[in-house]
């Protein structure tokens, strides 16, 4: 195998609200993190074992204006994109790191409140320009009865 692959597909809760940081020329970046579980039961004991792990979730631009009209926390979401490693220095000038995800796609999975109108988008699922291919391939239609 010649190349590489860097890709997250996570299903989880919002932490927290989207913490948004503009920039010169229009950008933007949206923050916030994301809880995953796990539960299983331990063989030894037959106690039922339960583990949370966080994510530190990084949108960009439209994607995280998106992400900030519509998310809130405790939210159930999709989250598609890539591993970053940040490298910097604390005030004691240690090494420190972050590991971040990147994303390039997200579905919302929570319903709607009850008491939204009609006009308001369904929940929408977003991808990013950057994992946008040039030209898409053409659809082909199947004969498949699913």
């Amino acid at each position: 195998m010649s190349g590489t692959v860097n890709k997250v597909m996570l299903i989880g809760h919002t932490g927290d609200e989207v913490k948004m940081h503009y920039f010169e020329g229009g950008n933007s970046i949206g923050r916030f993190p994301l809880a995953t579980n796990e539960t299983y039961t331990n063989r030894t004991t037959g106690e039922r074992v339960s583990n949370t792990e966080w994510h530190n979730i990084v949108v960009r631009n439209k994607a995280a204006e998106v992400c900030e009209k519509y998310l809130k926390k405790g939210d159930k979401v999709y989250i598609e994109g890539r591993l970053k490693t940040r490298k910097w220095q604390d005030e004691k000038g240690l090494d420190r790191y972050s590991t971040e995800i990147q994303c390039t796609e997200f579905t919302f999975l929570t319903p709607k409140a009850e008491g939204s109108t009609p006009q308001q988008p369904a929940a929408p699922t977003v991808q990013t320009p950057a994992s946008t291919p040039a030209q898409a391939p053409q659809a082909q239609e199947d004969d498949l009865p699913f």
